[in-house]
């Protein structure tokens, strides 16, 4: 296995604080109702979207799906262009045109995210088989969640990707709902998503999704296997939303029955956060009060993007649909 270096950890830990900052300010922000896009945030989720993202290089593209604030930040997608997308802004990722749901940064390798779920699966493919067929040493990461592999095109696609042996690493973000839907109530007690993956003769992993390092180095192998030309790897993270599945508020707050505060709070236990600080300060790569600078400097990042995002200017209704396919 890859050493992972001292300046990564840090990194990895960094990544993970400011995409927690980053969605906890603007899940607040958006009850001002001044955001008028639907958002679904993953706080909580952090860990995969770093631990994959650090693990792949500039050129190398992502894809992802409706939850795709964190992976757009991590793969290095604008943070003023998310804020201002969020606002309607001209200055957005996307113009103002698309929303929480559409994000796109190809400057970063970042397509798109989208709320069109197995389809992404199989446009990422897509894109493998054109690096294939160019001799491209790049890798394509898409991120999806557990209910993707009970949608047809799930299977098309890996199945597509291993025959062909594309440099593809499918990233399952498993947190046990589809909506409001619990895992219990859509697969068959004793499910493996892995074993059904490997019944297409592809590596599969299950990870701990909350643990930014182990998730890291799994993405490591996946990609530099990619690069190999050894075909595609599955990763399924175990991990799990804070937030209701669209919108700023905890669902307990709400008075939802889909699932109980304990079980949330069970979750939040293991923070990925949290786990990631107390590990640097264990293993004597950071001191707490290092912890405390990094947190107030991912706050005044975003509050300044933030600032940026509101003064700017919504885009021209004379060209509202330019841009637009």
């Amino acid at each position: 296995m890859t050493r992972v270096d001292d300046e990564t950890l840090i990194r990895l830990y960094r990544t993970v604080l400011e995409l927690r900052q980053a969605e906890i300010t603007l899940a607040e922000l958006y009850k001002e109702q001044m955001m008028r896009t639907p958002t679904h945030f993953g706080v909580g989720q952090e860990a995969v979207a770093a631990g994959v993202c650090v693990a792949l290089q500039k050129s190398d593209l992502i894809y992802s799906h409706h939850r795709g604030h964190n992976h757009y930040l991590a793969k290095g997608g604008s943070l003023d262009g998310l804020v201002a997308e969020l606002y309607g802004k001209e200055t957005g990722c996307s113009r103002g045109r698309g929303g929480s749901v559409h994000l796109t940064d190809l400057s970063a390798g970042v397509v798109i995210t989208t709320a069109i779920l197995s389809q992404t699966i199989a446009v990422a493919a897509g894109t493998a088989l054109a690096f294939k067929m160019d001799e491209d040493s790049r890798v394509v990461a898409v991120f999806f969640g557990d209910a993707s592999l009970e949608e047809g095109g799930f299977y098309e696609a890996i199945n597509y990707a291993a025959v062909k042996s594309l440099p593809v690493v499918f990233v399952c973000e498993n947190n046990l709902y589809s909506t409001e839907s619990p895992v219990g109530v859509r697969q068959a007690p004793g499910t493996s998503l892995c074993e059904r993956v490997r019944s297409f003769k592809v590596e599969a992993h299950e990870l701990d999704g909350n643990d930014v390092f182990a998730v890291h180095e799994a993405a490591l192998a996946a990609a530099q296997r990619c690069r190999m030309g050894q075909g595609p790897v599955f990763l399924e993270c175990m991990t799990y939303r804070w937030l209701e599945h669209v919108g700023p508020n905890y669902d307990h707050e709400l008075g939802r029955a889909y699932r109980t505060r304990e079980e949330l709070e069970s979750w939040q236990e293991r923070c990925p956060v949290r786990r990631a600080g107390e590990r640097l300060v264990k293993d004597g790569l950071a001191k707490p009060e290092e912890l405390q600078l990094w947190l107030d400097e991912a706050n005044a990042v975003i509050q300044s993007a933030v600032a940026r995002a509101k003064d700017a200017p919504f885009p021209n209704p004379v060209d509202l649909f330019d841009y637009v396919y």
